[in-house]
């Protein structure tokens, strides 16, 4: 078993006094590669330190997630670039619009998105995506920069087939979360699942969010981690009436296409 988690928030502050028993346990459970989110400035920092701790087995990321859009600014904008430029990201993001709390304003979200955008265009580099209930203004400033990037995802993919539908039409690689696996408000999810293409479906745990409510025994801390990615691909598999196996072998590959893993 070889996974990749593509999203893995191990910069949080909840892995400070574990992280790397959570690498290792996760490498021990079948996950061997992990993305780490870059979500502000502090963050991207602290996940191209654990790139660097952890070469070949941890990648990081470097963006502003839209809640904290707000605090966009040059020294963000200029670690983002440095990073790009010596090859110590792997993507621009966390960046996007979430609209469910509005914590920044949408013209705020927006600006800092494109800018974002514009820095992936100006280096080559992929985008790892985040959107919450602003799909409209979200794809139509996307659609702009697309032509001009190498490859996107919408990381934490929660919408339904509709919302795929345009994602599709655009070429995106959809993220996979334990969001399927929560039969309250993931059954739009695992609806949606069986529609994505082979070559752009993969998975990830957000981590230390959306643990997989399947997974058995139930663990005693509510904190995800890497190690339980297996209960998300086995809820993909259920979702696409494929064995694990298949979604394993299929998002490992198109993770390691997405950025660039030999």
């Amino acid at each position: 078993m070889a996974l990749i988690d593509i999203g893995a928030n191990l910069a949080h502050d909840s892995f400070d006094d574990d992280r790397d028993t959570v690498i290792a346990r996760a490498v021990e459970a079948g996950v061997t590669r992990f993305v780490v989110t870059g979500s502000d400035l502090p963050s991207s920092r602290d996940a191209i330190d654990i790139a660097r701790t952890h070469p070949g087995r941890c990648f990081a990321t470097a963006g502003l997630h839209p809640h904290q859009s707000s605090d966009w600014g040059d020294e963000l904008a200029g670690l983002m670039r440095r990073a790009a430029a010596a090859g110590d990201i792997v993507a621009i993001g966390e960046t996007g619009l979430d609209y469910f709390r509005d914590i920044s304003p949408r013209d705020v979200q927006q600006r800092a998105f494109t800018e974002q955008l514009a820095i992936a265009v100006e280096h080559d580099m992929p985008v790892f995506l985040h959107q919450r209930d602003a799909h409209a203004d979200f794809i139509a400033i996307l659609r702009e920069y697309l032509p001009h990037l190498p490859r996107a995802v919408v990381h934490c993919f929660t919408d339904g087939p509709d919302v795929l539908a345009d994602y599709l039409a655009e070429d995106l690689y959809v993220g996979v979360t334990g969001w399927i696996c929560d039969e309250r408000r993931g059954a739009e999810l695992y609806q949606a699942a069986a529609d994505i293409p082979d070559d752009r479906v993969m998975i990830e745990t957000d981590c230390p969010y959306l643990m997989p409510r399947t997974i058995r025994p139930k663990p005693k801390s509510r904190r995800n981690e890497p190690a339980y990615l297996p209960w998300v691909r086995d809820s993909v598999a259920a979702a696409r009436g494929v064995a694990p196996a298949v979604v394993e072998r299929l998002t490992t590959a198109n993770a390691s296409c997405f950025f660039g893993f030999a």
